[in-house]
This record gives structure tokens, sequence and C-alpha cells, in this order.
């Protein structure tokens, strides 16, 4: 235990390898009382918790994982009941070749179904969806729900974040801890690169790299996660995104204030209205406590106003699906 009182529970639906490892990292940090991890697929989630508990004693952990099946229909989400904090994983994984879009049909049915069930046995909960088109997911969920918006939010930018930090870190053979980046945008085709933000041992990178050296990692950020796909073949990320997903369930935990790219509601910040959208935003306990308006150089504000439009372009559409 490190000064953090245990308590409370956290639930993520769905057991595949992006919602199994996003539950282990949380049983892991040893905040929670119990991590509750579901899924369609019958005595999947069990038989993961049971291996998951059996680490305990060697990990050094003592938040309990339960597995629960769930139906479309919403048998078994009683085991959900209550929880602080969940996250959404639900959904079908990209396969080489398509876009995050490619997946909004098959996946909005999915996770509108989650939604439903979450908000009525959660209905103080936190959510956060990963679920693929990530911005759209998220404006649905909210809908869904009727949650009020800071109580929903997606992971997007840590990863890509995350991403563009490795890829600077390997060009310059610098330890990743000295490097520090920051994308916002959608997560896709209109991420936005903030170079004005991104440092090397505080050393501004437009110093360290030439543009086109620039450009080429941020193309590299962008496509990250079909880089991933394209090599493995049979499914995407899990082990960055989950890393993500996890640490900001723990934000929201430990209400601790801490500033992270997420998809957030965006409502008047950088003059941008009634959107879903990838921007900085200080975490705590009810979600999404305020966005954090970044120094943005003009250009940089003027590629969040594009990506802002070409998401509300499509999250007008997620209603009707």
């Amino acid at each position: 235990m490190n000064g953090v009182t245990m308590g409370g529970k956290v639930t993520v639906v769905g057991a595949g390898f992006y919602g199994s490892t996003t539950a282990l990292r949380l049983a892991e940090y040893d905040v929670f009382d119990t991590v509750v991890l579901t899924d369609i697929v019958e005595g999947k989630p069990e038989g993961l918790a049971l291996d998951m508990n059996q680490s305990r004693s060697i990990e050094g952990f003592e938040t309990k994982i339960i597995g629960a099946t769930t139906t479309a229909e919403g048998a078994g989400y009683e085991a959900t009941a209550n929880s602080d904090v969940v996250v959404i994983t639900a959904g079908l994984p990209r396969k080489p070749g398509m876009s995050r879009m490619d997946l909004i049909g098959v996946n909005a049915g999915i996770v509108r179904g989650v939604a439903e069930n979450i908000a009525k046995h959660s209905p103080n909960a936190v959510i956060i969806v990963v679920s693929n088109p990530l911005d759209e997911m998220t404006a649905l969920t909210q809908l869904a729900t009727s949650f009020p918006k800071n109580r929903v939010m997606g992971q997007a930018g840590m990863l890509d974040t995350a991403r563009f930090t490795n890829f600077v870190a390997e060009e310059l053979k610098v330890p990743v801890s000295s490097v520090k980046t920051l994308t916002l945008g959608s997560h896709g085709d209109t991420m936005v690169p903030v170079p004005s933000r991104c440092t090397v041992n505080g050393k501004p990178l437009t110093e360290l790299l030439d543009s086109a050296k620039i450009e080429s990692l941020v193309d590299r950020t962008r496509n990250g996660g079909a880089e991933v796909v394209a090599l493995l073949k049979t499914g995407s990320a899990y082990y960055a995104p989950s890393a993500a997903a996890a640490r900001m369930a723990k934000a929201v935990k430990e209400d601790s204030g801490e500033v992270m790219p997420v998809c957030a509601w965006v409502d008047g910040e950088y003059g941008i209205n009634g959107v879903y959208l990838g921007v900085e935003a200080e975490i705590g306990k009810s979600g999404v406590r305020k966005v954090v308006e970044s120094a943005l150089t003009a250009g940089e504000v003027e590629a969040l106003k594009a990506a802002a439009e070409a998401v509300r372009a499509k999250q007008a559409d997620v209603k009707d699906l």
C-alpha cells in the first residue's frame, strides 16, 4: 500500500486483450477494492479473473478481480453495480487495412447497449470510453447514459502522446523520461501535434530535429495504431492503450487533479463549442474537473478548430446509430 486508501470499484467492460490488460493493471495498482471484468463470451471473464487473482501473492496486491459474463439484454450487469469508474473496451478491433471509422456501425450498437446497462446499475460512475472510433463512441456513450458530460471521457490523447514520445526518444536516442510531447484533436486523421509543447530535456524539439523529420514522426504517430494492426494481423494494440486507460481511471479514483490529454466535452475553450475533442483536462473523482486551455500557437489553434469541425460532423450522426 502506497499511502492511498483502498476502496471502491472499477468495472472494465470487454475481456479481450485491451480489457483484460487494463483490468490487470488496475488491480496491480492496489487502489481499488474490486476490479470487475465483464464479457459476453461465457466463462471468459471468470477464467481470467481466477488466473489474475492467483497472481496476487506473487505481485503483492490485494485488489480482488471478479469476472462476470453479461448478455446484450443486460443479464449479469448486477456484478458491476455501484462502480465508481467504468472503462468501456467493448466492440470489435480493427483488421489490417481498416480505418477506425469502418467500425462505427457495428461498435455503435455494442457501445450503446453497454452504456445503457452501465447507467442503470452505476448511475454515479465516471466512464472512460476506449472503443473505436473513439471520439464518436465517447459522444454516443454520453447520449446513451444521459450522464453529465464531465463524467464521460475518452482515452486517445494519452496514447497518441505516448507513441509520439516513444518515437522521439528512439530517434534522438534519449531516455523516454527526458521527452515531453503533446497531441490534441481527434484520435485519427485530424490528430493535432503540438510542436510548441514538445521538448527534450527542456529544449524545444524544433531545435533538435528538422521540420521534415518531426513531420515524419507525427505521421507515424497518427498511424501508430494501424502500424501495430498491420504487424499483428489478428487484432490491435493493447499494452500502451491499456496503460493509458488505467492511468486515467487511477487519476479518477485518487482524485489526483492530474492534467492529461483526453477526449473531453469542449464548450467554449479555444473558441470551440459543443463537441467531444482531444484536449488537456484536469482529472478527478468527478471525471473531467475542467478543460485546461494550453498555450498554443495560432496555427495549432486553427488545426484544433479544424479537428473539432471534422469530429462534430461525425458526432452529429451518432445519435441515430
